[in-house]
């Protein structure tokens, strides 16, 4: 999608500190961090919302929350880290963009907000 701003990091087109970028996946680290570790991992695929998902995208979200695994293993959070999926405007997604936060590298609380 043009005019979406994760499809253009994925591209190359806006820079970003990328950490992952393989054919299917791009990851980079948050430029709001919520955490010391703030990770987004994004299918380069352009999928706005959980809604777009069909039985053919489900490996992609399989393969989206290995890479946070790994991504995970590779920053050293061994003491644990949150994965989310924010969905719509009252879930809290920003950009239109299917996207896994990966964060970590504290504490975690509960309810998150």
């Amino acid at each position: 999608m043009s005019d979406c701003i994760f499809c253009k990091i994925a591209a190359g087109e806006i820079p970003a500190e990328k950490i992952l970028d393989n054919e299917k996946l791009c990851a980079f680290r948050d430029i709001n961090p919520q955490a010391p570790v703030h990770i987004l991992i994004i299918p380069k695929q352009h999928i706005a919302r959980v809604e777009q998902l069909t039985e053919k995208e489900l490996s992609l979200t399989g393969e989206m929350i290995l890479a946070a695994k790994k991504l995970a293993e590779s920053e050293n959070l061994s003491e644990g880290y949150r994965l989310v999926f924010n969905n719509g405007p009252h879930g809290g997604q920003e950009v239109e963009h299917l996207h896994l936060h990966l964060l970590g590298g504290r504490q975690m609380k509960w309810p998150p907000g």
